[in-house]
């Protein structure tokens, strides 16, 4: 299938585009993006154009930042066409909704991605919690945004989502892996002084959960989630590709290179099947983190 290619940065060039070369389901199509183009692919700067003159490409994948993703988003669903959103799906859940609405009138597949969901230990894990009763747990989130997004001011503008841009992939994991909801009680948000999204933050929830997310990590990164349980301790390392039991070793492959071929392969499950896949509750814990958080004011971060 055809398919194109919306936000041509970091992401899309690091893990979009190798999963599709590689892939025997997916043809790329065109590009559009204002700045950054794939070498021997059609190239757009905008989605209307692309969606004029490119009647045979069926799925639009768009790894825009959030704030700007509904309007290409909504577009392509009303143009009839199949949309694969990177994570987090939107800037507010209402919007998402509503794409949920279109895709539905329209007949088209809409699929809310998440990544980490597809790390190598993942699955494990929820099987091995599966029936078990959590007695607590914590996330340990915490990385160097210099390092994964240099001089990208989008992510602490308002609906950046700040450090809850990468957060958001922990709380996949975790809504993912538990055999029963779960939901916040109370967080603290630390906002620098010149910005309007979060840079660190602190989360309580029930089950005895908590999550610490910080985007000032500077040497090794830290993507760790801790449960103990009545039938002992489970820990997921490297965000969600290292499995331990009780402490040892238990699986997993220290490498995310699976996720974004296991992202496209089931986008095109669900497009042959004629189905759409929207799960937004990972974004549902961050919202709540936004109107329960305490805000606490912190020093001014620049790039």
């Amino acid at each position: 299938m055809k398919l194109a290619l919306v936000g041509i940065g970091k992401i899309a060039l690091d893990q979009h585009v190798p999963a599709l070369t590689a892939s025997a389901d997916w043809e790329l199509a065109a590009t559009v993006s204002r700045n950054g183009t794939v070498e021997g692919v059609e190239a757009f700067t905008r989605i209307e154009d692309m969606l004029a003159a490119r009647p045979d490409i069926p799925v639009v994948s768009l790894c825009l930042p959030p704030v700007p993703r509904f309007a290409a988003a909504s577009a392509a669903l009303r143009a009839g066409r199949h949309v694969m959103l990177e994570k987090p799906p939107g800037a507010s859940l209402s919007e998402v909704h509503e794409l949920q609405t279109i895709a539905r009138d329209q007949g088209v597949t809409l699929y809310t991605t998440w990544h980490s969901r597809q790390a190598h230990a993942v699955a494990a894990a929820r099987r091995w919690l599966a029936g078990r009763r959590i007695d607590s747990g914590r996330i340990t989130w915490r990385e160097d945004v210099r390092k994964w997004h240099p001089g990208q001011d989008w992510i602490f503008a308002a609906g950046g989502m700040g450090v809850f841009d990468p957060g958001i992939n922990a709380l996949s994991i975790l809504t993912h892996i538990l055999p029963r909801p779960v939901h916040l009680t109370a967080a603290e948000l630390d906002f620098p002084a010149n910005r309007d999204a979060p840079i660190a933050a602190r989360l309580a929830m029930t089950q005895g959960i908590s999550a610490d997310f910080d985007f000032r990590q500077q040497g090794p990164q830290t993507w760790d989630m801790e449960f103990q349980t009545d039938g002992g301790s489970l820990a997921l390392r490297m965000g969600g590709n290292l499995l331990e039991i009780d402490g040892q070793p238990a699986g997993g492959e220290d490498t995310i290179m699976g996720e974004y071929p296991a992202l496209y392969a089931r986008m095109a499950e669900l497009v042959r099947g004629g189905a759409s896949e929207v799960d937004l509750s990972p974004m549902v814990l961050v919202a709540d983190a936004f109107t329960l958080g305490r805000r606490i004011t912190v020093e001014p971060f620049e790039f």
